[in-house]
């Protein structure tokens, strides 16, 4: 695992520590490949958008994001998103299919190794499950993902620079504090039910009461941990200082920091962002209610590579996400 995961080599016959016999078994029957990049872009503030052909009809969008010597590694874990949240390019762009454990940790292994040495090798210090899908969506797929991040024989990165990002399937929120131990992030975004309905549907089957007792389960098995809490800012929609303060109400019971999130515009977008005005005002309610709040710092904007811009290039994508109505059928 060191020579293809900490070393990127994956040649098997230059793995000279393992037994010859072995060797030619993994010759015969397992594969290295990760998918190719197909193009880069990168944005003046340093966001770097890399595009992987996971097949012929799908691309998907793995984003770089440095910040004061550090880069943040943004993973897809799906082509599309089978949520559709109202605010987001990948849900409008419909769904096409998970992606395997390969092609979630193949963007990582690209990046990481840059194998077609256009870059020099650069570090990266925190992974985010905030890419094109709901990784929780693909738990299957995401599960054996995140025990490579965390092996020393791997990648080695500590359990608190591994995020996972979900809107609230709620049945497995608890399956992922059963299974590891990594920071949860929940797309949160409104209030109260009726709003939440609108901006996020499958608030509709799990509805706020229920997710953040999930929440309050899972911070209780991990202690220490504290739910990060992302709310993206929509101009006359989530934004008015009763919002404010109907979300500090909610979050007092549970550990919690939140991220306020000005709206990212993509093409045909029925919201705009909320002005920095009427965002300072919120968050100074929320910090006067004792919760941290941050704002955060658009980033990538000009590549479309910022939070809710990703849409990647898929032919024949599904939109019937009817099949997708209960996550427990997938856990």
């Amino acid at each position: 695992m060191s020579w293809i995961h900490r070393r990127g080599i994956t040649d098997f016959e230059q793995m000279t520590d393992l037994a010859l016999g072995f060797r030619a078994m993994l010759l015969e029957e397992a594969d290295c490949a990760s998918p190719p990049a197909i193009g880069r872009a990168l944005d003046a503030d340093g966001t770097e958008k890399w595009l992987f052909q996971v097949d012929p009809h799908n691309v998907v969008e793995t984003v770089i994001i440095p910040d004061e010597g550090r880069r943040t590694l943004c993973l897809s874990s799906q082509a599309g998103c089978v949520l559709n949240c109202a605010f987001c390019a990948t849900g409008a762009q419909g769904f096409s299919r998970n992606l395997t454990s390969a092609e979630i940790v193949g963007q990582l292994w690209r990046v990481w190794h840059d194998p077609d040495g256009s870059q020099p090798k650069r570090p990266i210090h925190n992974v985010v499950f905030m890419g094109m899908g709901e990784p929780l969506a693909n738990y299957r797929a995401l599960s054996p993902v995140l025990r490579l991040l965390l092996d020393g024989l791997a990648y080695g990165f500590s359990k608190w620079r591994v995020t996972v990002s979900t809107a609230g399937l709620v049945p497995l929120i608890d399956r992922l504090a059963a299974e590891h131990d990594v920071a949860l992030a929940v797309s949160l975004h409104a209030a109260d039910d009726t709003l939440r309905d609108r901006l996020v549907p499958i608030n509709r089957a799990h509805p706020l009461a229920e997710l953040l007792a999930a929440c309050h389960r899972y911070v209780s098995r991990h202690p220490g941990r504290e739910i990060l809490i992302e709310y993206v800012m929509l101009d006359g929609v989530n934004d008015q200082l009763a919002d404010a303060h109907a979300l500090a109400r909610l979050l007092r019971a549970i550990p919690a920091k939140v991220n306020l999130i000005p709206f990212n515009p993509f093409p045909e977008a029925a919201f705009t962002s909320s002005p920095e005005s009427r965002i300072l005002a919120f968050q100074k309610v929320l910090i006067d209610r004792g919760l941290r709040t941050h704002i955060r710092k658009p980033r990538g904007q000009s590549i479309q590579a910022a939070c809710g811009q990703l849409a990647g290039s898929i032919a024949n994508r599904l939109t019937d996400r009817s099949r997708f109505a209960s996550p427990r059928a997938r856990a």
